[in-house]
């Protein structure tokens, strides 16, 4: 939930605000824009060929493992969400596949560490190059399954092949030290080598992005990986194995097991217990992460952790209101509000707040259109399933009845059950939780670097929407995560420090 507060203060030294305002739902959709109307339920029917025409190479519905696609004894839907079509039915791995999985990333480690770090760098770019060259079709794959608008999926898949050129470069830069100590007789020397088999458990919300930007990592370090991605949108997973067995990435260097909602607590569990897994990288919610931490707990795991979060978007009188909304819009209602750094509260200054606050409802008006991803001009679409539905319609009746009002929306969309009306609350109140990101707006550079220095989180946008880069490390502190992916520090999560102490000299 997105939530605007008065600010009373301008000095920002105590972040912890409980002023009412007005909320803004995290939502599928806007308002139609001028350029037309929003599909109706028959046309929304029509695009449920969106995998129409892609290559049958890419369109995979088995598991990968050890280099090769095996089918499992069961199957589960993959449903469009936006017009609940079915996609096809995809291997509904279950313990054995995963036990299987795990030991055919571990005897490929013991070859793939082994493999010069030119070598990966050269193979990872491969599989870049096959990511640029299919994008159009990689992208399709994210609409059909997510629901993105087709732009921000073509969006995705070129910020998902740039983690696998950025870490085939980072893969020639893991470099050791050379230390001196006191005796003379003595050398000290630090390695660094990879920790081994992970265990990389991805959300829906970027199916492809995230993956790459933590299998890059590993690959490049030279870890093998299995892959458990969400239940609701394995088939870019299965592509980008696809394309990495093309680019010649060896067998069970990389591995993919979807699996049900059914399944997932119990394949989660095996990889994440496994003895010969050493590394469990996590994107999800914190609920999920707590109980994936005390899984690593009892073998000692490494562990990477991206969890959930509020961000907050703070909003100063001395803002510049068309920079903080363009902000706010960016922040906010890309993937339809559904990314962990998305902006969920606003708290805005009592000076600039009812500008702050038009100015926003104006643009929302104006340039968020709800409607199919596959269709022109839409902004906004449907959200992941029903249940995430349910969740927003529950959160926004809890809203009223505790005397936030309705300006605007508050109900589901007549496009179908996976859509809800863009929504506008007032007289909201919430207590902040830890977030993995914030946002905010000011001019005046005291302000900035005190504000920016104080708030307990990960990344800070100064007067900025928009913060995810390759190149610099991303993650959130407290609950909403441990470790950092991408930049030249993402590496570091998937090797080990080994002390070498060379006497008799």
């Amino acid at each position: 939930m997105a939530t605007c507060f008065w600010l009373r203060s301008s000095g920002a030294r105590r972040l912890g605000w409980t002023f009412p305002g007005c909320c803004l739902r995290p939502r599928s959709g806007g308002p139609a824009a001028a350029s037309g109307p929003a599909p109706g339920p028959a046309q929304l029917r029509g695009y449920a060929g969106g995998l129409a025409g892609l290559s049958a190479a890419l369109l995979r519905t088995d598991s990968f493992v050890g280099g090769r696609w095996l089918p499992a004894a069961a199957t589960f839907p993959v449903q469009d969400p936006a017009s609940g079509a079915s996609l096809g039915m995809v291997a509904d791995c279950g313990v054995p596949e995963a036990r299987a999985a795990v030991r055919a990333a571990y005897e490929a480690f013991c070859s793939w560490k082994g493999v010069s770090a030119k070598e990966r760098s050269s193979l990872l770019r491969k599989w870049y190059d096959l990511m640029i060259k299919n994008k159009d079709d990689l992208a399709k794959i994210i609409t059909a399954e997510s629901g993105k608008p087709l732009k921000e999926a073509q969006g995705e898949i070129l910020y998902s092949a740039l983690f696998l050129e950025w870490f085939s470069e980072e893969a020639r830069r893991v470099y050791g030290d050379i230390i001196y100590t006191s005796a003379r007789d003595k050398r000290s020397l630090v390695l660094k080598q990879p920790v081994g088999v992970a265990a990389v458990i991805t959300p829906w919300n970027f199916p492809s992005a995230m993956i790459t930007r933590k299998v890059g990592a590993a690959l490049a370090a030279g870890c093998t990986v299995v892959v458990k991605p969400a239940e609701d949108t394995p088939f870019s997973a299965l592509a980008l194995a696809e394309l990495a067995n093309q680019a010649g990435i060896p067998p069970g260097v990389y591995n993919v097991i979807p699996c049900s909602r059914k399944n997932a607590k119990e394949v989660g569990e095996v990889i994440c217990t496994d003895p010969l897994v050493s590394k469990i990288s996590f994107t999800g919610s914190t609920t999920t992460g707590k109980v994936l931490l005390h899984h690593a707990a009892n073998s000692v795991k490494r562990v990477s952790m991206e969890l959930g979060g509020l961000a907050p978007f703070i909003v100063f009188d001395s803002a510049n209101v068309d920079q903080a909304v363009a902000g706010a819009m960016a922040s906010k209602f890309r993937n339809t509000g559904q990314t962990c750094v998305c902006s969920n509260r606003f708290l805005v200054q009592r000076g600039i707040h009812d500008a702050f606050v038009k100015a926003f409802a104006e643009a929302m008006k104006k340039n968020l259109r709800v409607g199919n991803g596959f269709e022109e001009g839409t902004t906004q679409g449907p959200l992941i399933n029903e249940k995430a539905v349910e969740k927003v319609e529950k959160q926004v009746n809890d809203a009223v009845c505790k005397g936030a009002t309705i300006v605007t929306g508050g109900k589901r969309h007549q496009l179908g059950k996976n859509f809800f009306e863009p929504t506008l609350l007032s007289n909201v109140t919430q207590d902040m939780l830890y977030p993995p990101a914030s946002y905010f707006y000011s001019q005046d550079p005291a302000q900035i670097w005190r504000v920016a220095e104080q708030l307990e989180v990960g990344m800070v946008g100064v007067n900025e929407g928009l913060i995810s880069s390759v190149e610099c490390p991303f993650g959130g502190v407290k609950q909403s995560g441990l470790g950092r992916e991408g930049s030249k520090y993402g590496i570091d999560e998937y090797l080990e420090l080994k002390y070498v102490c060379y006497g008799g000299l």
